[in-house]
């Protein structure tokens, strides 16, 4: 199975007429936040498949009437703070970066990081009983804490994302926010059973279906 993920900057790759016939064997695709709505809806048409998204620290709401705003891509599914089942794999995510400002409304502390990760803990008791796996993807805007993360404090790593990889392990955990500038830069890392990839414009991974 292979799934399209986005995040932080536009792939004209991606935004051409091109699309379908570049991505026709997609089953899903998963957005990692800091894209336009209209972006994600152009994958979303053109595609015809589910789009899954988070919310990275730059999204915002876009005024479309008068008295109307749009707060996310039409179409999308809004993974943060929730699990679903997607052909058969079990996905959560959570949104946002960790706070630096007061400007956006997607920044968190790391308190309000595990808030959101504590959350999601008894949906994933329940598939390890009912499907014999907590989770196969993690889908976050931010890092890991001490994988792919940056020096600066805008691009720190969460702490609550780590500590859900380190004991739950799901397959793999697709995060954005950190911006690839150089080719010999690390996008892939294995922690445990956890593939940690970062999904910088876009990535096609053809995954693992068979997690037992």
């Amino acid at each position: 199975m292979k799934i399209l993920s986005v995040s932080d900057q536009v792939d004209p790759r991606i935004y051409s007429d091109k699309l379908k016939e570049r991505h026709n064997d997609v089953a899903f695709v998963l957005s990692c936040g800091d894209l336009p709505y209209e972006y994600l809806e152009f994958i979303i048409s053109g595609l015809n498949q589910p789009l899954y998204f988070v919310h990275g620290n730059h999204d915002h709401s876009k005024k479309i009437e008068q008295d109307e705003t749009q707060t996310h891509p039409l179409g999308g599914d809004n993974l943060h703070g929730r699990i679903c089942r997607e052909q058969g794999l079990l996905l959560a995510g959570i949104d946002g970066s960790i706070q630096y400002n007061r400007k956006t409304k997607y920044q968190y502390t790391q308190g309000e990081m595990w808030s959101h990760v504590l959350r999601l803990v008894p949906g994933m008791l329940y598939n390890k009983l009912a499907y014999g796996r907590f989770l196969d993807i993690f889908v976050t805007h931010a890092p890991p804490r001490g994988v792919h993360e940056g020096v600066d404090w805008t691009h720190q790593g969460i702490k609550a994302f780590r500590w859900l990889i380190d004991n739950f392990q799901p397959a793999y955990h697709f995060h954005g926010h950190i911006h690839i500038y150089r080719p010999d830069t690390v996008i892939e890392t294995r922690i445990g059973k956890t593939l940690v990839i970062n999904t910088f414009q876009s990535r096609v991974t053809k995954i693992q279906t068979d997690f037992d």
